[in-house]
């Protein structure tokens, strides 16, 4: 029986996700195995590996999103799973902003800050 879970996420840019996740402190790999409880495993597109034996996965979907998949139990035995998340969303978000101003005419090389509230 397989322990992962998938969860539906509104992440939608590649690129984004991994930079985040590596501002994050993550390694990141793709198109490779999320790590579950014992040998299992599953594939995903994109890979943040954690400390210890669990990893979270993102997979594409056919509506240009990405689903995360993991073993949340596993992951939640070293993690707090809600901090990670939202880590992740946050930072995600962080970068989506900044890359939406970079791209806007007159803006480039402009000093953005971007504060986040908690």
């Amino acid at each position: 029986m397989s322990h992962f879970s998938t969860l539906r996420s509104k992440i939608t840019d590649a690129e984004l996700l991994k930079v985040s996740l590596r501002d994050l402190g993550f390694t990141v790999e793709t198109n490779t195995e999320v790590r579950g409880m014992g040998c299992q495993r599953v594939h995903a597109d994109i890979v943040a590996v954690l400390d210890g034996s669990y990893d979270i996965g993102w997979v594409h979907n056919e509506d240009g999103t990405y689903s995360i998949v993991a073993d949340l139990w596993g992951v939640a035995r070293k993690h707090n799973l809600a901090e990670l998340m939202t880590s992740v969303n946050q930072k995600y978000a962080v970068q989506q902003t900044l890359s939406a101003v970079a791209s806007r005419p007159g803006l480039q090389g402009a000093n953005v800050q971007v504060k986040v509230r908690g």
